[in-house]
């Protein structure tokens, strides 16, 4: 149709949801998401895992936080020490479940750094080990060796789908297609005939592994729709071969564990009840209990009084079934309930309707209870199947709430659809950017909003942060590979972020805001979890366009991230700003915490960590003129780019204000003189004007950042722990030093951590300096890059102590030119 041809691959969720003026609905909200997203690991779990120091040994560590195939653990022994985590890939790392050193004969041995905490090995392993549970060893070793079990069902796996039509039969389909959980699933015998294919997702109730028929006592027959399709002997033929090939094609069992159990139910054969057709979920209606097959199952009928029917809808349901619900259901909630086809008239009463029929209802206690505690809100957007054609995905509005059930506007279908009725634990409904996420195409709405030229106004930075993730042009041709660096291949990857309300919130911060915060957001998509948990943040700030001041992005412009615009209101003004989140799980903990920092809050406020009991940083008991002396007047003397250095950003004379006839937005400065950059907007573009300043006035010129550097160089990352003597930085006797003051090094500085560092300053005269460099997360990239008058202007040194200080790090330098820059 020619009025839906729209620019599909442009829709962008953001600018949808900014001009609609509505909410994404909560990703916590779909559990079944959530629970598609587990690897199979679960933080408390124990597992075996080789000491780096000595490959020859092992010792037990504890699962902290999964984050698709990588796992962040703690050796046992460092009680809440968190700087000992460190994160392992399950592909590559030597990680075993418990029990499997004693029985390979291999030596469970302290590492060096507890050595002191445990006087008696055997003795605390009876205490640790007391109870515990061991990471599944089917995931660690094998051929599902770290691997997301989602990912186990394959195209062309095998699974049995018990016919919900008419009998509690059960029949073999083949996945063809398995989007993020979604499984498009086709009849064993169809070959190529699509016309029977179905979408369920995998956790569906009536979705089992090969042979759950048999265990269960029920047949396996292809339902009546397709048996005339074969003859007797052909559907035989099909079976025999799929139980041949059954090792093969079959699923693991333990990727159903967290189905939804079916309870016992309490229905009998004809009694009445209000129900929704699966189908057609578009009203309600009278139905009956036309069977009862077991405790488990029975087969429901809407209600149709038409004589000339030529067919019924029926399904067979459990007492967890959506869309059923006692009589009066509708008429309590203000609903219309649609009489059977064929009643006389349009004013149905149950009274005269039951009486009719000579039937009872259903009682209550039938029915299990319904919440309302769900996270839904009308005017919500998410992202639902359309019920008349499975292939398709739209942007969905919650128009309406009754109890755990939404009614959808489904926006985009091919064809119009009426308002949809769903339950809240619906599997085919999903969160704002689930289908970009899986590779899955959206429907957009009919007038598309399609991404457009944003004119988003960034401040100049200040001082450009001599950030780890950059090198000066003076270190040509070093690449900086990240071959040690572990990047997630599942497209979820980020784990839940916790929000801590009981550590210190800091001065932007209202902490009687952070309190109402939910306890976690996620896990998800990285750049969409961290942009919800930075909007929540700013929203809970006693002014939020500070707090978006400080978060837009400057200091860290060659962090290779992701932009995000964020918006704050103040005052009734609108500010945006540009705000760098991280893609990969790997940077989320680090992220999080520099973010809080940034806060002057406590590093721990919020982050992929719980605090439980007592904060790590012992926050509680600094006062805020301390906690913010320490966290928040150091961060101001952020070590800056020397001059002349590489920037990504050009300066030039701006043009005139000019004011937006339809919107005037307010865009975040840092500083209160203005400062300019290129206009990077098509000639005669209207400009956006206002600023807000310390004082919150009320304009102030505009400038516009240009696009990052293309040819950032890439940084070769090393995940450090100190859980063992291989992750120690070096000591002051692993750096040579000569008698002429000539420097031999033993690794290279463009690997040093901040903490290898502190260790080479900690070996000199310039000691006391350390504190800074710590502070300041000078890592050995930005060593290099540090000059006398940098310096001088950065951490407030006398001419005295910087030469001396800068002496050093010439040697650093002179020594890398010589020994690495080849």
């Amino acid at each position: 149709d020619a009025g839906s041809s729209v620019e599909e691959m442009e829709f962008n969720w953001d600018e949808y949801l900014e001009d609609t003026g509505a909410t994404a609905a909560p990703h916590g909200s779909f559990k079944h998401v959530d629970t598609s997203l587990q690897n199979g690991f679960a933080p408390g779990m124990k597992l075996e895992v080789a000491v780096k120091s000595d490959q020859n040994t092992y010792w037990v560590a504890t699962i902290i936080t999964t984050c698709g195939q990588l796992l962040l653990l703690r050796y046992d022994g460092y009680g809440e020490d968190r700087k000992a985590d460190f994160w392992c890939d399950i592909l590559t790392a030597d990680l075993h479940p418990i029990g499997w050193c004693q029985q390979n004969k291999k030596t469970l041995k302290v590492p060096e750094g507890i050595k002191d905490k445990i006087p008696d090995q055997e003795e605390f392993l009876q205490q640790v080990l007391k109870g515990a549970c061991s990471a599944p060893a089917n995931l660690l070793e094998g051929l599902h060796r770290g691997k997301n079990p989602l990912d186990l069902i394959a195209p062309g796996s095998r699974l049995e789908l018990q016919n919900t039509r008419d009998s509690l039969e059960a029949w073999i389909v083949n996945v063809v297609e398995n989007i993020g959980g979604r499984l498009k699933l086709r009849y064993e015998g169809l070959e190529d005939l699509d016309k029977f294919d179905q979408w369920l997702f995998y956790l569906d109730p009536f979705l089992h592994q090969v042979g759950w028929a048999a265990q269960h006592g029920y047949s396996l027959h292809p339902p009546l729709a397709i048996r005339s399709l074969r003859s007797e002997a052909d559907w035989q033929e099909i079976l025999k071969k799929v139980k041949e090939e059954e090792e093969e094609s079959s699923v693991p069992t333990d990727l159903f564990k967290d189905k939804p159990v079916i309870g016992v139910h309490s229905f009998s054969e004809g009694m009445k009840l209000e129900a929704v057709d699966p189908m057609a979920p578009f009203v309600i209606s009278p139905a009956t209990v036309l069977k009862v097959y077991n405790d488990k199952y029975f087969l429901m009928e809407i209600d149709d009084l038409r004589p000339e029917r030529a067919s019924s809808q029926r399904y067979v349901c459990h007492v967890g079934s959506a869309g059923i619900f006692p009589v009066q259901w509708s008429l309590k909630n203000g609903l219309h309930l649609s009489p059977p086809p064929g009643y006389p008239g349009q004013d149905f009463d149950w009274a005269d309707y039951l009486k009719q029929c000579g039937a009872e209802a259903a009682p209550q206690s039938c029915f299990p209870s319904l919440t309302s505690d769900h996270g839904f809100k009308e005017n919500m957007k998410l992202e639902a199947v359309n019920p008349v054609d499975p292939e398709e995905v739209c942007i969905a509005t919650v128009t309406k709430l009754r109890d755990s059930y939404l009614w959808l506007q489904l926006e985009g279908s091919k064809k119009p659809v009426p308002e949809c009725i769903v339950s809240v634990e619906s599997m085919n409904i999903f969160p704002v950017g689930w289908c970009e996420t899986n590779g899955y195409q959206l429907r957009p709405p009919r007038k598309a909003i399609v991404n457009k030229q944003k004119k988003i106004a960034v401040v100049q930075p200040e001082k450009q942060i001599l950030s780890s993730r950059t090198v000066h042009d003076g270190l040509k041709n070093q690449e900086l590979n990240s071959s040690e660096s572990v990047v997630i291949n599942g497209k979820y990857c980020c784990p839940k972020i916790y929000f801590n309300h009981r550590c210190f919130s800091g001065p932007y911060l209202n902490k009687g805001r952070i309190a109402e915060l939910p306890q976690s957001v996620g896990p998800g998509n990285c750049v969409l979890v961290l942009k919800e948990v930075l909007t929540l943040l700013i929203n809970a700030a006693y002014k939020p366009s500070r707090v978006l001041r400080e978060l837009q992005l400057d200091e860290e412009a060659a962090w290779h991230g992701h932009g995000e615009t964020l918006k704050a209101k103040y005052k009734g003004k609108s500010y945006r700003a540009t705000v760098e989140v991280v893609r990969t799980a790997d940077r989320v903990a680090e992220f999080c915490r520099k973010t809080c920092i940034k806060l002057e809050c406590c590093p721990n406020l919020f982050g992929p960590q719980m605090v439980l009991d007592k904060c790590s940083e012992n926050c509680s008991v600094l006062t805020k003129t301390k906690y913010t002396h320490y966290y928040g007047k150091r961060k101001n003397k952020r070590i800056g780019r020397p001059p002349g250095g590489h920037s990504n950003l050009e300066v030039a004379m701006k043009k005139p204000n000019k004011r937006r006839k339809r919107r005037k937005h307010f865009f975040v400065h840092k500083k209160k003189r203005s400062s300019t950059s290129v206009d990077n907007t098509p000639a005669g573009s209207p400009q956006g004007s206002g600023a807000e300043e310390e004082d919150d006035q009320d304009e102030s010129e505009l400038s516009h950042s240009l696009a990052q550097d293309r040819d950032k160089r890439k940084r070769k990352l090393r995940t450090f722990s100190f859980s063992d003597d291989e992750n120690k930085p070096p000591s002051p006797k692993d750096i040579k030093m000569e008698v002429a003051e000539k420097l031999q090094l033993d690794s290279n500085p463009l690997e040093w951590s901040v903490a290898d560092v502190v260790r080479f300053l900690k070996s000199t005269d310039c000691a006391p300096l350390a504190r800074i460099f710590l502070d300041q997360e000078i890592d050995g990239q930005a060593l290099l890059l540090l000059t006398l008058p940098t310096v001088q202007e950065c951490m407030d040194l006398k001419l005295g102590p910087a030469i001396k200080l800068c002496h050093h790090i010439e040697r650093v330098k002179l020594a890398f030119y010589q020994q690495f820059a080849n």
